[in-house]
């Protein structure tokens, strides 16, 4: 065995309750195997577990074995571990240490005393398809081009295992796909292990061959990856999605009494198995209308964006220009979603709002005013964002302290009954007294937009706001925004996660480039093959099944899709 865990405990110090209780999994050579399980259930500190840093940088309560390629990690350091395990953290931020891309990614080979360090930084970035960016400053890149570099320094070493955090959190459709790829590539050509920690179901479908699901900090199951995405109810008890054509299948036979010849579990298969019921519809009007987004009849204006152009100065002197010549108004009610790929300018212009950044041309209007002398902080009181990165949030030693902090520091009449309410809402009642940095990535993103909901804004901003969360923190996050409607006016949320689009938005803003390409219903941006491709994006599953079928227009959920297809 490539990797062996036997019997290991382990909690956290100053934590109630060990984060792995008596957790055992084996992982052949070769293998491609993705950890699944709720936010908290130990897949992270799985993952710490085969580089050493449990128990060796986290020295908590400690007991069990584990070994990688017949090392014993209690008896090894991390620096030699290193070598074996190549590991991209969830906050690979962190894992940024030099100016230029190349440095970056050759800076552990060169701290080894490796002779071909360039080389190794050569190779690593051409597997990832990044030789373009190796003269680049780090920091100018987008999140998802750092991702990239990350995993280019953990390959630098050449390790026979990587292991990777979320591999595609911050990551557009496009590129997530491209990371996969050469993950597999990586897998397959390379026989090198692979590790994954995966909340999107259709990647773990098309690259992994076995899938390990955590509960409660132990390995319940470690299944072929069919087997384990058959599991459909069991994985729903756990809060976890199996992919979309499946769920079709399933609502079709559960439901509907439908007699399919299998179950898929990828879109090819589903295209197969679904076509004799699409086909039996032929020339049949779609039951599920198609409606531009429209406004109400007497729209209240939220916001403005008014020929707003932005650049960045670069390092070298040069310019790189993010937004062009932007118009949009923002309306009240709406619920809006800004799509397109990394370094489309999303991030950028929800900066611009919320008066973090200035635009070079134009101007930005927020209920009429002109935004352009106000600070951030008068801001604060009526634009609330949420950042991607959820730790830059936390300020105090505790989440309950982060949630009140601006609260308190407005002095807002009743400020601790709205705390309380926003952590049972949250889901944080019993992590209240951590430190929101010593939390999970899910439990991280809960705590941020709890401490952005209590600000109680009109205009709320979330950038990224399902990254990294399973499929119930997914749900709290809609659930939350329904329970703002009292007190937010208008929604806007950058993403990459198009299931979210589908169900959420009222209107979604397509940009490449800077640029607006389309403002629409999300019916009619995903219905529309041409602007899916120049957009670098990837309309959800059940969307890509739709135009593979020929049925139009599109559906935009599971629960559609199967209907109609069983409708026959």
């Amino acid at each position: 065995m490539t990797i062996s865990i036997q019997n290991v405990t382990f909690t956290y110090p100053g934590a109630a309750r060990p984060v792995l209780r008596n957790l055992s999994l084996e992982i052949p050579q070769g293998s491609f195997v993705a950890l699944i399980g709720n936010n908290g259930s130990g897949k992270t500190s799985l993952c710490r577990l085969l580089t050493g840093i449990i128990p060796h940088f986290f020295q908590g309560d400690f007991a069990g074995t584990v070994l990688v390629n017949g090392v014993n990690t209690l008896e090894t350091r991390v620096a030699e571990l290193a070598r074996q395990v190549g590991y991209v953290y969830q906050d690979f931020e962190s894992q940024l240490v030099k100016p230029r891309v190349w440095e970056d990614v050759a800076f552990a080979p060169l701290n080894y005393g490796m002779a071909d360090y360039r080389q190794r930084a050569a190779t690593a970035l051409k597997q990832l398809g990044l030789s373009h960016l190796s003269e680049r400053i780090v920091w100018e890149l987008s999140g998802g081009e750092q991702h990239l570099v990350a995993l280019a320094g953990a390959l630098a070493l050449d390790p026979s295992i990587i292991v990777v955090d979320e591999p595609i959190s911050q990551l557009d459709p496009v590129n997530a796909e491209a990371v996969y790829e050469r993950l597999h590539t990586l897998h397959k050509e390379y026989g090198k292990t692979i590790v994954v920690i995966e909340h999107h179901p259709e990647f773990i479908a098309n690259y992994c061959d076995t899938v390990a699901l955590l509960v409660e900090g132990a390995v319940a199951w470690h299944l072929p990856v069919r087997e384990a995405l058959m599991r459909v109810e069991e994985l729903a008890r756990h809060h976890i999605f199996v992919p979309q054509v499946t769920r079709v299948a399933q609502t079709m036979v559960a439901r509907y009494r439908c007699q399919l010849e299998r179950i898929p579990i990828r879109l090819e298969e589903g295209v197969q198995v679904f076509q004799p019921y699409a086909a039996s519809r032929n020339g049949e009007a779609n039951h599920v209308a198609s409606s531009r987004f429209s406004a109400p009849s007497e729209p209240v204006e939220v916001a403005a964006f008014e020929g707003v152009s932005h650049f960045y100065e670069l390092m070298e002197g040069e310019r790189r220009a993010v937004l062009n010549n932007i118009n949009l108004r923002l309306r009240k009610g709406e619920r809006i979603a800004l799509v397109g790929g990394n370094g489309a300018g999303k991030s950028t212009l929800l900066k611009m709002l919320a008066g973090l950044e200035r635009p070079k041309r134009g101007r930005i209007l927020v209920y009429g005013r002109d935004i352009a002398n106000d600070s951030p902080e008068r801001l604060a009181d009526t634009i609330a964002l949420v950042y991607q990165n959820p730790q830059a949030m936390f300020i105090e030693d505790s989440i309950r302290g982060d949630v009140a902090y601006y609260l308190k520091e407005r002095r807002v009449p009743n400020w601790a009954a709205i705390v309380d309410q926003a952590l049972v809402d949250f889901n944080l009642v019993e992590i209240q007294e951590r430190d929101g940095r010593l939390l999970s990535g899910g439990q991280m993103r809960r705590a941020s937009l709890a401490i952005g909901a209590c600000m109680r804004p009109k205009l709320m901003l979330l950038d990224e706001p399902t990254a990294n969360l399973d499929v119930s923190n997914r749900q709290q996050i809609i659930a939350m925004l329904a329970k703002l409607h009292d007190w937010v006016d208008t929604v806007v949320i950058a993403t990459h996660d198009m299931e979210l689009v589908a169900e959420w938005a009222t209107r979604v803003v397509v940009l490449r480039h800077g640029s607006v390409l389309a403002d629409a219903a999300p019916a009619d941006v995903f219905g529309n093959e041409a602007l899916i491709h120049e957009a670098r994006i990837y309309p959800p599953q059940v969307v890509r099944l739709s135009n593979a079928l020929a049925i139009q227009p599109v559906h935009l959920s599971v629960e559609m899709m199967a209907a109609f297809l069983a409708a026959r």
